[in-house]
């Protein structure tokens, strides 16, 4: 048996007539390796990847022995597949055997004359996958940003592949060497001019509190960019990844702002990408009104007013966006009952007004507060907000 310590193939050459003699086998005699003459990657898939190689391979007429051996490579066996390319109408595979205890295969190929085929060899091999990265550049003032998106190569497959052609499922297929057990980054793709939206968010039931002490929530700071052609994106779902993320200082160099992790964000949805924590936008969130009010029998309904008390003190107005969950607020007044909560605004909350009722659902309402400038005299303008909830029917 022809062995390789790497993926190989090695041709025997026989006409198999039942009367051969042992002085004909005599003669038989091992063809020199064909090299590869192409490689085709296929990264698309996160769980398994497929390999198609193509080589130009001397038949002689009637039939050869082509064996493909493995040694060290992770290659599931049962997704070999042997093709000619070559007259495929004329060259069949007759019959594959596999050598006990042995990573090898041998196809019985019949050629009705002797011909360098070109046949494609196609494998499922473990060790070989992907991953994917981002670098995030915003503009100086956070209208905007480049986002390139990186492919990250793992071959830990014992096998070195030589030029080979890659395709990730999307995009453009790029073509680069792929080394033994090699890490490599690839640009796959980069987008200019993408809009951003940075975001404010105070969201008890996400985020919680900075300082419960003084009922001060939390409030991270996002950019959110959109994964549709109107945004310069949506050619395809952004695979996730992590991000590290940069903002022009407005002076030829770049701040860095932190990394996070791209969750996977198909066409016209959103990616949100953390910054951190705002210091200088200040919420203190507390319950102000709690009255519970009998319908019938043991059923009550609950009167709930939830405070915001709301300072900027950046120099530049933004929105902050304020989120309660009816579930986590029934459960603070209450209990979880377990139920559906059933609601409805009462008549005395001023938030009602700013709901962004595209983005709010039956169990969390969304809305979004204007923030004026802090003032000249560098003192932020405190704006206080009132949710008026009634949670209904509850025992």
């Amino acid at each position: 048996m022809y062995k390789r310590n790497y993926l190989g193939l090695s041709l025997l050459s026989a006409v198999c007539f039942l009367g051969l003699t042992k002085s004909s086998l005599a003669s038989v005699k091992l063809i020199t390796l064909p090299p590869r003459e192409r490689v085709e990657v296929q990264l698309d898939n996160p769980n398994v990847t497929l390999v198609e190689e193509e080589r130009l391979v001397p038949l002689t007429a009637g039939v050869n022995e082509v064996v493909f051996g493995w040694a060290n490579a992770n290659i599931d066996k049962e997704s070999i597949q042997f093709r000619c390319l070559t007259d495929p109408e004329n060259i069949k595979v007759l019959s594959v055997s596999y050598p006990p205890g042995e990573n090898a295969l041998t196809w019985q190929v019949a050629s009705p004359k002797a011909i360098s085929a070109r046949v494609r060899i196609s494998y499922i091999i473990g060790r070989l996958d992907r991953s994917f990265a981002y670098r995030a550049i915003a503009s100086y003032g956070e209208k905007a940003l480049t986002l390139r998106q990186y492919i990250q190569l793992h071959n830990n497959a014992n096998e070195e592949f030589g030029l080979a052609g890659m395709w990730s499922g999307f995009g453009e297929r790029f073509e680069r060497p792929i080394g033994i057990n090699e890490t490599k980054r690839l640009l796959a793709t980069k987008f200019t001019n993408v809009p951003i939206r940075k975001t404010y968010t105070a969201d008890l039931a996400r985020f919680g509190y900075l300082d419960p002490a003084k009922n001060q929530l939390q409030i991270p700071m996002h950019y959110v960019l959109t994964n549709d052609e109107a945004n310069g994106l949506g050619r395809f779902p952004l695979q996730p990844g992590k991000v590290r993320i940069f903002q022009d200082d407005g002076q030829g160099t770049l701040a860095f702002l932190g990394e996070d992790w791209g969750g996977f964000t198909p066409r016209d949805d959103e990616m949100t990408l953390f910054l951190g924590q705002a210091k200088d936008v200040v919420v203190k969130r507390t319950i102000d009104q709690r009255n519970k009010v009998r319908v019938l029998g043991n059923l009550y309904n609950y009167d709930v007013i939830v405070k915001y008390e709301i300072e900027n003190f950046k120099d530049q107005e933004v929105v902050l966006d304020v989120m309660e969950s009816l579930t986590a607020l029934r459960r603070e007044i209450l209990r979880d009952t377990g139920r559906d909560v059933e609601w409805e605004f009462g008549d005395q909350g001023t938030l009602s007004n700013l709901q962004n009722v595209e983005k709010s659902t039956a169990e969390k309402v969304v809305f979004n507060v204007p923030l004026p400038r802090r003032g000249a005299d560098q003192k932020a303008v405190k704006q206080v907000q009132t949710l008026h909830i009634i949670i209904k029917n509850e025992w």
